[in-house]
This record gives C-alpha cells, sequence and structure tokens, in this order.
C-alpha cells in the first residue's frame, strides 16, 4: 500500500508535469482528500469515486480521495498508484476544461459508463 504522503508526492508530481494551462481558472487547485466517497448508485459498495471535479461558491477545484484508491488498488505496486492518479487527473482536468469550453461530453461518457457497470451487474 501506498501511504497518504506517497500519494501526495506522486500528485503533485503528476500535477507539475502538466501544462499549467490547463489549470486556469482553478482557484481552489488539485487536493488529496484522506476519505473515500461511494457512488451515489453504489451496490454493494462497489463503486468507488476515485476524483470530482468541483464548482462551487468557493470555486472550482478538483479532489482525489486517497480512501478510494487504497481500497481499490488494495496491495498494488507503487507504479499502479501512480498510473491510477494520472488517469484519475487527467480525467478531472479534462472536466474541468470542458467546463470552461461550454461542454459535457466527458459527464455524459460518465454517466453511459456508470449505467452500463450498473446494468453488468444487474441493477438496470
Amino acid at each position: 500500500m501506498v501511504s497518504y504522503e506517497e500519494c501526495g508526492a506522486m500528485l503533485d508530481e503528476i500535477a507539475d508535469e502538466m501544462p499549467v494551462e490547463l489549470y486556469r481558472e482553478l482557484n481552489g487547485g488539485v487536493l488529496l482528500d484522506r476519505g473515500f466517497r461511494m457512488h451515489p448508485c453504489a451496490v454493494n459498495n462497489d463503486l468507488y469515486i476515485l476524483g470530482v471535479y468541483v464548482r462551487d461558491s468557493l470555486g472550482k477545484r478538483i479532489v482525489l480521495y486517497y480512501g478510494s484508491f487504497v481500497r481499490v488498488l488494495k496491495d498494488k505496486s507503487k507504479e499502479e498508484y501512480y498510473n491510477h492518479l494520472k488517469k484519475t487527473l487527467r480525467h478531472e482536468v479534462l472536466h474541468h476544461n470542458e467546463y470552461l469550453a461550454g461542454c459535457n461530453d466527458l459527464v455524459l461518457y460518465d454517466d453511459k459508463r456508470i449505467a452500463e457497470y450498473l446494468h453488468s451487474r444487474g441493477y438496470s
């Protein structure tokens, strides 16, 4: 398992490698929350949220959930944590940039994937 501190260092490294222009107007930055988060449609506690793009009265920010990564990845290697962090951060940065562009294609894609997942588990 990767510690919270190791995970945070990996996330900082990944975020620093991305072009700064992708973070424009992301005034709340990228945060690593120690907790975990379940999707509201989770059945049998099987659908964790790894990250979210948040727009609220405090501004715009990306939150990744360390506890969700730990539950999903369990005892995977540091390289696998790194790769999942990178994929998740890129996904949330894309949500941010689509919002700025007035587009919601990724939201529609995510909704479709969740519906497919639930259907595959017999919950639709």
